[in-house]
């Protein structure tokens, strides 16, 4: 601690797809910041977390699922998970115990292993395993290289996340409060919203829909005369005729299941009542058309 008795730094999440990164960023917090579902690739920025404590302000930085590449968009990602170990204070990688150690996991580890930065080894989901299990399942985890520590953990349940906060904060540098006390992230309101939407299209599609979605907020407004109502605009993008249909559904079924899910979130985010107006427009190939993915999905990262 310094002599004002206060530190702070930036730390980055790292892992393969759907290990629980989002999920330990909002357990952490205290607040949900980033969407979660079971698809894997659904983070696609990176989302800020501030955790703000006596004598401490981590800065997390959860970023998406490093993976192979199928597209222009899948690029981004993995550059802007690439990007988000530089400059950090500590690393904390992430892997899924219940689902064991995979190439995804050594790949990460051997690009983790050229960086000086301290890197802390989480493995989640281990309430999950067998109790007989878990230390086997420890051992393999921690021989993927050295690290600062190795904690077993649940993002889901919160067990030993308190010890592993304690961990990263003694790794933190002197430092001022980069954000305002009760701020938990960077991210504007219209680019969460957005999230928000398209959680409720990954909870309800499947096959290709999830990763073939874009979503656009593009109006935030008091509806006049109301001081309890906003009214939100949004667009969801989608790739092919096909697709559009499915996210409507029969006689519109599934876009309003998607916007009473996704209002219900953003009401809650804005403290309010809202009235979400939705709609899905086609862009054949969006996820190989850089202007378009820099415009929709990263024009908050710059």
């Amino acid at each position: 601690m310094t002599a004002d008795n206060h530190v702070s730094g930036f730390v980055t999440i790292a892992g393969r797809p759907n290990v629980g990164k989002s999920t330990l960023l909002n357990l952490m917090i205290g607040k949900k910041i980033a969407i979660v579902s079971d698809k894997p690739q659904t983070t696609r920025n990176r989302i800020t977390g501030i955790l703000t404590r006596p004598g401490s302000q981590i800065i997390f930085l959860d970023t998406p699922g490093i993976h192979k590449p199928q597209h222009l968009l899948g690029e981004n990602m993995v550059r802007v998970a690439f990007s988000a170990w530089l400059d950090v204070d500590c690393i904390l990688f992430l892997v899924d115990g219940a689902a064991g150690i995979g190439g995804g996991d050594r790949f990460i580890a051997e690009r983790l292993a050229q960086t000086e930065t301290p890197v802390i080894l989480a493995v989640n989901k281990v309430d999950a395993l067998e109790r007989d299990k878990v230390e086997a399942v420890l051992e393999e985890a921690a021989s993927l290289g050295k690290f600062h520590a190795v904690f077993p953990i649940s993002a889901l349940t919160g067990y030993n996340v308190a010890p592993l906060l304690e961990t990263i904060t003694a790794l933190l540098p002197p430092g001022p409060l980069y954000y305002p006390e009760g701020q938990t992230s960077e991210r504007p309101e219209n680019f969460i919203i957005a999230e928000l939407v398209r959680e409720q299209i990954l909870h309800l599609t499947s096959e290709e829909i999830p990763h073939a979605i874009a979503i656009e907020t593009m109006r935030i407004e008091p509806r006049a005369g109301r001081d309890d109502l906003i009214d939100v605009e949004v667009n969801i993008y989608v790739e092919r005729e096909s697709q559009k249909a499915i996210i409507i559904g029969k006689g519109g079924s599934m876009l309003k299941a998607v916007g009473t899910g996704a209002r219900r979130e953003i009401e809650a985010l804005l403290g309010c009542q809202v009235f979400l107006s939705l709609r899905v427009k086609v862009k054949p190939g969006w996820r190989d058309h850089g202007a378009f993915i820099k415009q929709m999905i990263y024009k908050h990262d710059d």
